[in-house]
C-alpha cells in the first residue's frame, strides 16, 4: 500500500489537489482513500457533500465514486472508541476544578487526539489491505509536523517514562488518593495508552520508508508561502519522511493577458525561478489558477486533469531518497548523513543521548535512533556542504 502525504500553508489548496489525486488514482484503477488529517475538516466540502449525506456519516469511510472513498475523522467517535479511559479522567479532573460537566468533557479533548486517531485507522488499513493508495489531507504546515512525529515521541515515551510512571502511580496511588484532592489516574488509564500504542506499531517505519509513503508539499508562487514551503521541506526531512515532488497550486495561466495581472505574473514567475532553483532535484509542478472555485466532482476531475498528465498514475515515488544515510567509512568510524536543504552553518547544533543522535534547527529537535554498532560513538565532528549535514562519529577518547 502506497500512502501519499499532502500537506502546506492553509489556504493553498491542498485539499483540493488531495481530493483530485484520489480522483486520478480511482480512475486508474486503485482503491482509494482520501482522508482528512486535518480537524478542520474541508474534505467533505470539496466534493460538495451536503447535510446529512455526508456529514452524519464521517465515523467512517464514504464511497463518492467507484473505488474512491473519503474519511473526515470523527473526535466524538473517536474518544468513545479509542479514548475512553483517558477523557474520562480528565473530565473527571476538571469537574473537580469546578469546570461544569459539558464544558469539562469539551476541554478533555486533547491536542493530537484527532491526529493520532486518523493515524491509527491509516495503520489499521495497512495491516487489512483495503485500500491501495491512502491520500491524507494534513492540516496546514505545524500541525502536520506535529503528526509525522507523533509516532517516535510515543515510542520514545514509551520506553523511557510510560514503565516508570505506570509502576510509581502503582505504589504511591492508594496513598495519595487519600490525601490529594484529586485522584491519580487509575492503572485503566495507563492500559488505555498501551492499547493506543500497539494500534500505532509499526507506522513509524512505514512513514520513513519511500517505497510506501512520500510527503508531498502543495505552495502558491508567493515569497511568503514559499518561506514555509522551505520550511516545512526541512522539517519533513529531519523527520524521516521523503518529499519527492512541490506542487506550486494556482499559477496564472499564459492565456491571462489582461494588464491588471501584469506585475502578479512576473512576481509569480519570479518565484517560480526561485522554487526551481531551491528544490532541485525534487520536481516542482505547476498547476493551473482556474476561473471558479474548485467545488465538486467535476470541477476536481477538470484539477486533476490539469495537475496530471492523462496516465500518469500518482501513486508512483518521484523519489526514493532518503532523508538519512548511515556509512561505515573504517572500524569504528561511521558517517551520519542527512539532507538539510535551506539549513545555515549557524543554525544547526547537535548531541549525543543516550543511544540518539539529536539534531537541531532552531526550536526543533530530531532525535535519530542509531544503530547497534553506532549505539557507542559519539559525534567528533560535522560539515555542512551542499545541503548535506556530515556527522563524524567515532568512539570517545
Amino acid at each position: 500500500m502506497r500512502i501519499l502525504l499532502f500537506s502546506g500553508k492553509g489556504g493553498v489548496g491542498k485539499t483540493s489537489l488531495a481530493a483530485a489525486t484520489g480522483l486520478q488514482l480511482a480512475r486508474l484503477g486503485h482503491r482509494t482513500l482520501v482522508m482528512s488529517v486535518d480537524p478542520a475538516h474541508s474534505l467533505g466540502d470539496s466534493f460538495n457533500l451536503q447535510g446529512d449525506l455526508f456529514h452524519g456519516r464521517t465515523s467512517a469511510p464514504f464511497q463518492v465514486s467507484e473505488r474512491l472513498h473519503i474519511h473526515e475523522v470523527n473526535i466524538q467517535h473517536e474518544i468513545k472508541r479509542h479514548w475512553r479511559e483517558i477523557t474520562t479522567y480528565v473530565t473527571s479532573v476538571l469537574r473537580t476544578t469546578g469546570i461544569g460537566g459539558v464544558e469539562a468533557e469539551e476541554l478533555a479533548i486533547l491536542p493530537g487526539m484527532e491526529e493520532l486517531s486518523a493515524m491509527m485507522y491509516v495503520n489499521q488499513y495497512r495491516r487489512e489491505g483495503q485500500y491501495d493508495v491512502i491520500v491524507l489531507d494534513c492540516a496546514p504546515t505545524a500541525e502536520s509536523i506535529r503528526f509525522i512525529s507523533m509516532p517516535s515521541t510515543l515510542d520514545w515515551y514509551m520506553k523511557h517514562i510510560f514503565p516508570m510512571q505506570r509502576s510509581v502511580m502503582k505504589a504511591v496511588r492508594p496513598i495519595a488518593n487519600k490525601l490529594s484532592p484529586v485522584e491519580l489516574p487509575p492503572d485503566s488509564y495507563f492500559g488505555n495508552i498501551l492499547d493506543l500504542f500497539r494500534k500505532l506499531e509499526g507506522i513509524d517505519e512505514v512513514l520513513e520508508d519511500p517505497k510506501q509513503c512520500s510527503a508531498r508539499l502543495v505552495t502558491n508562487a508567493e515569497q511568503m508561502v514559499l518561506r514555509e514551503t522551505q520550511r516545512a521541506f526541512v522539517y519533513f526531512s529531519l523527520h524521516g519522511l521523503t518529499v519527492d515532488s512541490i506542487l506550486v497550486n494556482r499559477v496564472l495561466p499564459e492565456t491571462v493577458e489582461d494588464s491588471f495581472f501584469t506585475e502578479w505574473r512576473a512576481s509569480q514567475q519570479k518565484v517560480l525561478a526561485e522554487m526551481d532553483s531551491y528544490f532541485a532535484p525534487v520536481a516542482v509542478k505547476r498547476v493551473p489558477l482556474f476561473k471558479r472555485e474548485v467545488l465538486g466532482i467535476e470541477r476536481l476531475q477538470l484539477l486533476a486533469e490539469a495537475a496530471y498528465a492523462p496516465n500518469e498514475d500518482p501513486s508512483v515515488p518521484l523519489s526514493l531518497d532518503r532523508p538519512y544515510v548511515f556509512d561505515k567509512v573504517a572500524d569504528g568510524h561511521y558517517l551520519v548523513k542527512l539532507t538539510l536543504p535551506f539549513a545555515v552553518k549557524g543554525e544547526v547544533g547537535l548531541f549525543k543521548k543516550g543511544d540518539e543522535l539529536v539534531v537541531q534547527i532552531g526550536s526543533l529537535r530530531r532525535h535519530i535512533g542509531l544503530p547497534t554498532s553506532m549505539a557507542a560513538l559519539s559525534p567528533a565532528k560535522a560539515k555542512l556542504e551542499n545541503r548535506m549535514l556530515t556527522v563524524d562519529m567515532k568512539e570517545a577518547v
